[in-house]
């Protein structure tokens, strides 16, 4: 099963956006699953449902950091390497959607009759964690 499928099946049994992204790389990072889990537990939403950045971005950018980032603090080369890469991650997504704002994007893609089901959520936030592991792969292939 690739990851984006991975990461939806995840989100649709009920973990946030953030979760399913971060735990679908969860084996690939050296993350034990539980670690995972918490970590990034309160990213969903777009930021703990304050509807900030999108929180399918917010786990491709924890992942980015687990793979790419620095652990010395003078290790410039190494941390302004994995910024740009969270950097294209995010403008890919942007020009992919228009926006990397959580609230921004559920107004956008919102279905009146899903509203009003409550069920918008889980299709646009499933859609938007497939499309941002496709970027992110696509930058991990690089």
């Amino acid at each position: 099963m690739d990851k984006a499928t991975t990461a939806q099946n995840y989100f649709l049994e009920g973990y946030a956006c953030s979760q399913s992204v971060l735990m679908a790389y969860a084996d690939d990072l050296g993350i034990d699953m539980e670690t995972a889990k918490k970590i990034s537990s309160t990213f969903g939403g777009g930021m703990g449902r304050l509807r900030k950045t999108c929180g399918a971005l917010t786990g491709a950018f924890m992942v980015l950091g687990m793979k790419y980032g620095n652990t010395y603090p003078k290790d410039m080369k190494t941390k302004l390497s994995a910024y740009e890469k969270v950097r294209k991650l995010a403008e890919e997504f942007e020009k992919l959607h228009g926006t990397t704002e959580c609230k921004e994007l559920l107004i956008k893609y919102a279905d009146p009759a899903a509203v009003e089901k409550r069920e918008h959520h889980k299709i646009i936030c499933c859609s938007l964690v497939k499309d941002t592991i496709d970027i992110l792969e696509s930058i991990i292939k690089k």
